[in-house]
């Protein structure tokens, strides 16, 4: 099973008592999941003395299997020199290998979808300069690529020629391809990474680990001998990469973590056994956007919304909105919306007919809102959406549809994200309501060719690339913020001052206090309870279990009388 199957395993059942042995596979590229139930699982065998589990040191140097790979030699060949285009570099090193080298396919590891694109395009055209080259099929692999053409790195090329696959890093560990004898490799791969104080994530690119330099390398070892181009000197390799890659608890909202150990009743946070401990910015920030959402209460504790937000293995603001839909009569369509959210985007845009695919996007398009455009345009998402029906039924969450009334939905939408607010400032631009930071709608935003910008928006998410663009964004009420998001946004009245207003923060912040230093004396009176318990039925240490006719040792004999 997936990590994250096991995750919510431990939700029902906190000893997983119906495993005895578990394996943990892949553990090298530290997994959000994975490291969560690393730090379960280290309880769990301080209570279970049978469960046995495959791993070693963060276990107490538990006894380990070494099992040798099955893999052929693999030759690898480091760059000279440092390398300053990538692409260029990659492009280059496939034209060699396929002009000078035995048969064989090639496996290039690129960044991502946009340097992918280019490189497939340049080799294509670099061929198309020389003389009666050798056939060469040129075939890309990301996730945002339809089905089909994904399909095509595992069909024999048309007349045996020898095909290149140009992939992310999905082709480390996700995906294996038979024939592969050659593997480029630039060095790089991109990350995400969250940034607690604005809320943003960005994808940067960045260069790999050790480990992942090794796992690609691998790649050309699976079917025969074969040989590993790194575009990076050996120097950069033992010097300047990490052992392994960052793990991924250490830069990305934990949120979801947060409510799930909350409702496995770790009190403390910050004293949970983690691996390698995200930034304490991290944990903060996510209690801080729970309690915004209403899942954890003023003393840290989690809430009856928060329990039911658990139930469903999605970002809490979406397991929100799910539960206020039932409130506002539109759970059929908020369901659908939530699924769109949870799989990848289903609209493709080629860079060679992006005006193509944009008009056929613009058949979807509901104005004012790319989440109600997502509701006309679902296929790939009827699996997630069938698997949370099946939860809200177990909730008993009553199914309802607000047939055309959007503005129900829309309400929703900001129940869940009146916290990524932004306010209007030029065409195109927004700010955001709180931090004041920049926001951008993308030009495929079903709101950017809309003719008029609306004053106000909740988005998805912001995602850093050439300019902080929302994702999936859509316009709501200003009244609505103020009704869903009390602790943010008010309503300016005219016979209110600003001092009234202060003095209703400052008595807000007293109740909090008070709550907070009652919870303390609650938990140290219970904790005093505890320990008078235990002393009270703890057994003395000079008792001992007396069996009639047994001698201590030392003892005089008796002597029978007759």
């Amino acid at each position: 099973m997936t990590d994250g199957v096991l995750l919510r395993e431990s939700l029902k059942e906190p000893d997983l008592d119906h495993y005895s042995s578990i394996i943990m596979d892949e553990a090298h590229e530290r997994s959000l999941q994975t490291d969560v139930i690393m730090g379960l699982l280290k309880q769990v065998l301080a209570r279970r003395r049978d469960l046995k589990l495959i791993f070693s040191s963060f276990f107490g140097n538990c006894p380990t299997f070494k099992i040798p790979g099955r893999t052929f030699p693999v030759e690898i060949m480091f760059s000279k020199t440092p390398c300053d285009d990538y692409v260029d570099s990659a492009v280059k090193q496939v034209l060699a290998i396929h002009l000078g080298h035995p048969p064989g396919d090639i496996l290039v590891f690129m960044t991502g979808q946009e340097d992918i694109e280019i490189t497939c395009k340049v080799i294509t055209e670099r061929l198309q300069q020389l003389d009666n080259p050798p056939e060469l099929a040129v075939l890309p692999i990301y996730s945002q690529l339809p089905a089909d053409l994904q399909a095509k790195i595992f069909e024999k090329a048309p007349d045996n020629a020898r095909k290149v696959i140009v992939a992310t890093n999905i082709a480390e560990t996700s995906l294996t391809v038979d024939g592969i004898m050659y593997v480029v490799d630039t060095g790089f791969n991109k990350l995400k990474v969250f940034n607690p104080k604005i809320g943003m994530d960005s994808l940067q690119i960045t260069p790999i680990s050790q480990a992942n330099a090794n796992q690609r390398s691998g790649r050309a070892g699976r079917t025969g001998a074969g040989t590993c181009y790194r575009l990076y000197t050996e120097h950069a390799y033992q010097h300047e990469m990490f052992m392994n890659t960052i793990p991924e608890i250490q830069r990305t909202n934990l949120a979801n973590v947060v409510l799930l150990l909350k409702s496995l009743g770790v009190k403390n946070l910050l004293d949970f056994d983690f691996m390698d401990p995200p930034p304490q910015d991290n944990i903060l920030n996510s209690m801080y956007q729970l309690w915004i959402l209403g899942a954890l209460d003023n003393t840290g504790e989690l809430t009856p919304l928060g329990r039911r937000m658990v139930e469903f293995p999605l970002d809490p603001s979406l397991s929100k909105m799910l539960i206020v839909s039932e409130e506002l009569g539109c759970t059929a369509e908020i369901l659908t919306i939530v699924s769109m959210l949870s799989v990848p985007s289903v609209f493709y845009r080629p860079k060679e007919r992006m005006e193509e695919s944009d008009a056929a996007r613009e058949k979807f398009f509901v104005p004012e809102s790319d989440h109600l455009t997502l509701l006309h345009a679902m296929r790939k998402a009827q699996e997630v959406r069938l698997q949370l029906l099946d939860i809200m039924k177990a909730e008993k969450m009553e199914i309802v549809s607000c047939g055309t009334d959007w503005d129900v939905v829309r309400k929703c939408i900001c129940s869940a994200y009146f916290h990524q607010a932004a306010r209007v400032k030029g065409i195109g631009e927004y700010v955001n309501c709180r931090t004041g930071m920049p926001c951008h709608l993308h030009p495929t935003s079903a709101l950017y060719g809309l003719g008029y910008t609306p004053d106000y928006i909740v988005y998805h998410e912001l995602v850093m690339t050439s300019k902080e663009y929302m994702q999936c964004v859509t316009a709501v009420d200003p009244y609505w913020l103020a009704e869903m998001g009390p602790m943010f946004y008010s309503i300016k009245e005219k016979n209110f001052t600003q001092k009234e207003k202060r003095a209703a923060n400052k008595a807000e912040m007293a109740r909090m206090t008070m709550e907070m230093q009652m919870k303390t004396a609650r938990e140290k009176e219970e904790e005093e309870a505890k320990e008078l318990q235990r002393k009270a039925t703890a057994t003395p240490k000079s008792s001992k279990i007396v069996i009639p006719g047994r001698r201590e040792p030392g003892a005089p004999l008796r002597k029978r009388g007759f």
